[in-house]
């Protein structure tokens, strides 16, 4: 009984085949068959070859959110050479609340203005990427991925010994203000506190030593990461005028890397560039020196490194085995069925091609 039972179960399974064979003495080899399954097994190798670089590919997502975050504070990294000697300038910050940020972590170092020849070509490099950053937004992503495996942003030690004495100040180092919008600016003389805001100590400095010409190595916000490039990192302006201001109007919006290599808070910023000659006859008025005003954007970027999932690499591969597969042998059957369907017609005589003009060499077709 218990026999009978498990050769109907077995019986009833078999009649729900869904692929049922078929025997071999029914199967024919031809060789149009065997060119189409190679045709169609080179189009799967290839197709499943691509598809697995797609596969080890990355890609950055962007999402956007309120920053949320207003107490804690804002680094700022600087590396910016000034063409005037240190003891001459000033650095500090004053921000919307009227707070001013000391420079005590700002070291001022006497250097050349002048690059070296590796540094003249290191920089040139520099500034041929971001020109080409900015016109190709997508090279962002390769750096997002990359940020650890690339070259240092900074610029080089010089590799010879100037033969001139220091004619700059090397202004570099970092600052934490507050998470609201400020002034960075580096002008003549040192930085002193006052009741109603701050002053520099400029009257001791003759206006014929005013040279803002500078250079700007390096300025992020936020956690300092290797290999990232920032708008302003290799600018370099040459004053035309003693009393030139130069201004940089920056908006800094808080970003949150996360990829496959590294995880950090830092700011992306955009920037726009004006500078003017200072001439209060012709009612140009204002300050001589290098201001950069930043204003913090209330949005929050969060950049994330994603992959593409095993089960959706395996569904990708089934799909294209099976399409071509499945493309391929209809085109076959078809393209069959149409060379049977002609054969037949020849062999009843329903299709008779007829003969050929030898007069005029044309067929009855033309």
């Amino acid at each position: 009984m218990r026999r009978l039972n498990k050769k109907k179960a077995l019986n009833f399974v078999r009649e729900l085949d869904a692929f049922p064979k078929v025997p071999g003495s029914y199967v024919e080899a031809t060789a149009s068959g065997g060119t189409v399954s190679l045709l169609a097994f080179t189009a799967m190798a290839l197709l499943a070859f691509f598809e697995f670089f797609v596969y080890r590919d990355t890609w950055m997502n962007y999402e956007y959110e309120v920053d949320k975050d207003f107490t804690s504070k804002l680094r700022i990294n600087i590396d910016i050479t000034v063409a005037m000697r240190c003891q001459f300038v000033g650095a500090d910050v004053l921000d919307l609340a009227e707070t001013m940020v000391a420079s005590d972590g700002l070291q001022y170092q006497p250097v050349v203005f002048d690059l070296s020849p590796h540094q003249r070509f290191w920089q040139s490099k520099l500034l041929l990427i971001q020109n080409r950053l900015r016109a190709e937004h997508a090279l962002q992503d390769v750096l997002f991925k990359n940020v650890m495996k690339g070259s240092p942003t900074g610029l080089p030690p010089r590799e010879d010994d100037p033969t001139q004495p220091p004619n700059a100040c090397r202004i570099h180092g970092h600052l934490y203000v507050n998470k609201v919008a400020g002034n960075f600016h580096i002008t003549v003389g040192k930085a002193i506190p006052h009741p109603r805001g701050h002053a520099h100590l400029a009257a001791l400095v003759s206006h014929e030593t005013y040279n803002f010409s500078h250079r700007i190595d390096h300025l992020s916000f936020g956690e300092e990461i290797p290999g990232l490039l920032n708008p302003l990192d290799g600018t370099e302006k040459v004053s035309a005028d003693h009393n030139q201001m130069f201004q940089y109007f920056i908006t800094i919006v808080p970003t949150k890397l996360q990829t496959y290599k590294v995880s950090a808070d830092t700011h992306q910023f955009s920037v726009t560039e004006r500078e003017r000659v200072i001439n209060h006859a012709a009612g140009s008025h204002g300050v001589s020196g290098i201001f950069m005003k930043y204003d913090i954007s209330s949005l929050m970027v969060k950049v994330t490194e994603q992959h593409m999932p095993l089960w959706q690499f395996l569904v990708r591969l089934c799909g294209i085995i099976g399409g071509i597969f499945s493309t391929t042998g209809m085109l076959h059957s078809l393209v069959g069925f149409w060379v049977d369907v002609v054969c037949c017609q020849y062999k009843l005589g329903v299709y008779k091609p007829k003969p050929i003009n030898v007069a005029d060499g044309r067929t009855p077709l033309q």
